[in-house]
């Protein structure tokens, strides 16, 4: 099976990559919508703020993420809303898109990146090199805590 990861270029492939975060963090982690969904899914092809990719197993997409570019904590942008489908997940798709969007931020000049990791996916980060600094707060109801890797 052909694993592929794109950038977002078009509404379908948006309204895709809605569909994965909805059902991951809205119907499997009780994430309310208007939570999930915000100003930075609006048309992320002609943004200069955001980098969203999808990952297409044999052309279906079953992944997602965002990098946001606005820069914060050091100087890193923020890679969000990385979601695979829960019968696709331990793979190795979920590496994939980490990495498409590291080599993103690497290939633009930043010389790291953050996000904010739900406690539970800590060791999946870890084993990309991130590591975590702070403590564990609330967000949405789960618990998260910040992580960065340097390029």
């Amino acid at each position: 099976m052909a694993f592929e990861v794109t950038r977002v270029g078009t509404p379908a492939e948006l309204a895709a990559a809605l569909a994965v975060r909805t059902r991951v963090f809205v119907e499997e982690q009780h994430v309310p919508v208007e939570e999930e969904i915000d100003r930075f899914d609006a048309e992320p092809w002609v943004r200069a703020d955001v980098l969203q990719v999808i990952g297409r197993l044999d052309g279906t997409v079953i992944a997602t993420a965002r990098l946001l570019l606005a820069t914060h904590d050091g100087g890193y942008p923020h890679i969000g809303r990385v979601a695979v489908l829960a019968e696709h997940r331990g793979r190795g798709y979920g590496a994939t898109i980490m990495r498409a969007l590291q080599d993103a931020a690497r290939g633009l000049g930043f010389p790291g990146v953050t996000l904010a990791a739900q406690t539970h996916a800590i060791p999946f980060y870890e084993g990309l090199g991130y590591v975590a600094r702070g403590p564990v707060y609330l967000d949405a109801g789960i618990e998260h805590r910040d992580m960065d890797l340097v390029l």
